[in-house]
């Protein structure tokens, strides 16, 4: 190789890199004509089921079922490159399609609100980008699983309440700025008399579906896609038997193309009034894809990086938005295919929106006639079976904690909104989980055999000349007020015989200006009386923070112990000198 062609060849650093960013190149690497085949039927099979599902969930939103269908191609395409899942498919999704339509749904224009869910993603992508930038993924650990068993189970009972009126053939009345329930009881009541033909076939649409699943179970067959074959025989129904005419409401004609590239639109005002909708459903989409991400990697043992996660999520939701797409996220059931399925990759999401572009291209114009009381129907039964009732009963019996994060949440998808309640139920996760990591543990130990110690005991005698306590938690600002509490306990049992106050700092992690001044006051305020203060189980890192805030000058310096990886602990040792100290006293 010569010198230009050595300056032109990819490093191996370089390489490692972009399969890091890119974790389905960095697959092709072991890629194996097995998986190839895998890969082939899990796509084929999530393509089944994404064709049906992303026209409906399009329809949730009153947008035209093929935004849901562009969203099912370039999501799936551009989350599959990048998700650090081998198995999570991106997509349209019920609970963004839900908390979409509280966003948006004060839009009348059919265009204008085709443009309003453009721009929702693009904000959706720029949001979950920054979380992702700012390295803040593993956040989303504080927030309770509670808040989606909460949400799942308010937004599918609003789903269901919502396609009622589809399913009876009724009208949707009210004002698009009144409560949701308000406008629900007035389509109900004042909407027009049911019509019988689209009630009949969406009756029957979900008789059949739960017919074929029942009989898929008893032949053992998970993977047979009931939506698909449901949708195919109301389309031909109501083709064959022209009840479009007869008054039943079809979803129209579906473009046979792809959507060309364009820009959101910008608009400024739009922009500040979806800001705070962006935040919550961008919230929701990582909390949905990192929920089902963590559910795979469990069974396949897979090893995840959350901000790499969120990063396929922005860069999913950012490509969509200059693609006529709607917000999306990781689709619970369609990534559950996907492993049953048997798929390996995360070429099995490359094979599943390079299917769903095949069948918008061929065969979208014999669309028009699919019945919007069938997809109405498959909705009502996707949000029954969205609601595990054990889980419900599990979180609401678990804790306290978690029955006031579900019944929040849950209750305020009908008092406020969809998108807010999920704000709601992620700000109690922080307020219910911060004081918990603020707590600072004290644990005191008395002398045992020897220069041993251990957990003091109620029974035991109260020592006097030497003290032993355990500091164990974080020593930041948050725990100010537990440290403080625990410092004053330590000073308070101090005497005018004690001689030596030994704190062990083994398990005290990570301290801050606000943790290292509280106990700097409490070694001066203890040397002030004659109180020697001994440290023992100190690491590396604290002793550095303790030099970097001169509070090793004001200890001597035979004063300090250093954790070891020794059989004679530190503790032993601090124990010896304390009794030499207290024997040089007598």
């Amino acid at each position: 190789m010569g010198p230009d062609q050595a300056r032109d060849a990819v490093s191996p650093d370089r390489l490692s890199t972009l399969h890091r960013l890119v974790p389905a190149l960095d697959s092709l690497r072991r890629y194996t004509a097995q998986d190839a085949r895998s890969d082939l039927a899990g796509g084929l099979s999530v393509a089944a089921v994404a064709v049906p599902q992303a026209m409906a969930y399009a329809l949730i939103v009153g947008l035209p079922p093929e935004i849901g269908l562009y969203t099912a191609v370039v999501m799936t395409t551009v989350g599959a490159l990048f998700s650090p899942s081998r198995q999570l498919i991106n997509g349209p999704t019920n609970a963004i399609s839900i908390a979409l339509l509280g966003a948006i749904g004060a839009v009348e224009d059919p265009a204008l609100k085709v443009q309003a869910a453009i721009l929702m993603a693009f904000l959706v992508g720029a949001i979950q980008l920054a979380i992702s930038f700012a390295r803040l993924g593993d956040l989303t650990r504080y927030v309770s699983h509670s808040v989606i068993v909460g949400f799942t189970a308010g937004a599918s009972l609003l789903l269901v309440l919502d396609q009622l009126k589809n399913l009876l053939g009724q009208g949707a009345v009210g004002d698009v700025h009144d409560h949701f329930l308000l406008r629900f009881w007035s389509s109900l009541t004042q909407g027009g008399p049911v019509h019988g033909p689209t009630l009949a076939l969406g009756l029957a649409t979900i008789a059949v579906v739960l017919i074929l699943r029942w009989i898929k179970r008893r032949v053992d067959w998970p993977l047979f896609p009931e939506f698909l074959v449901v949708i195919v025989a109301t389309a031909a129904i109501t083709a064959v038997w022209r009840l479009d005419l007869q008054g039943v409401a079809v979803i129209g004609q579906i473009p046979p193309a792809l959507p060309a590239p364009s820009l959101p639109r910008f608009d400024y005002q739009w922009m500040r009034d979806y800001a705070s909708s962006a935040l919550a459903i961008g919230l929701l989409g990582l909390l949905e894809a990192i929920a089902m991400a963590k559910v795979i990697a469990s069974a396949t043992r897979q090893k995840l990086d959350m901000n790499q996660q969120c990063l396929s999520e922005g860069l999913a939701n950012m490509a969509g938005s200059f693609f006529s797409c709607m917000p999306g996220s990781g689709s619970l059931t369609r990534s559950a295919i996907n492993q049953q399925a048997g798929a390996r990759t995360q070429w099995s999401g490359i094979v599943s929106a390079a299917a769903v572009t095949a069948i918008v291209l061929l065969v979208a114009p014999l669309a028009h006639y699919i019945p919007r009381t069938a997809l109405a129907a498959l909705l009502m039964l996707t949000a029954a079976r969205m609601v595990n009732l054990n889980d419900l009963k599990y979180h609401l019996r678990a804790s306290r904690f978690d029955a006031v994060i579900v019944t929040t949440t849950a209750v305020s998808a009908f008092a406020i909104s969809i998108e807010f309640c999920i704000l709601i139920g992620v700000i109690m996760s922080f307020l219910l989980a911060v004081p918990r990591t603020g707590n600072i543990l004290l644990t005191e130990f008395v002398q045992a055999d020897g220069d041993h110690v251990r957990e003091r005991l109620e029974e035991d005698p109260v020592p006097v000349r030497v003290l032993v306590f355990g500091l164990e938690g974080e020593l930041f600002f948050g725990s100010s007020v537990s440290l403080e509490q625990h410092l004053q306990t330590i000073e308070g049992r101090v005497t005018p015989d004690t001689r030596v106050v030994v704190l062990r700092m083994k398990r005290a992690r990570n301290p801050d200006a606000v943790g290292l001044a509280a106990i700097a006051g409490l070694v001066d305020r203890l040397q002030e009386r004659g109180v020697h203060v001994l440290f023992c189980g100190v690491r590396p890192d604290l002793r550095k923070s303790l030099e970097r805030s001169r509070l090793l000058q004001r200890l001597h310096a035979d004063h300090v112990f250093l954790e070891r990886p020794v059989r004679q602990t530190s503790t032993q040792e601090a124990m010896r000198f304390a009794r030499r100290l207290c024997e040089a006293n007598a």
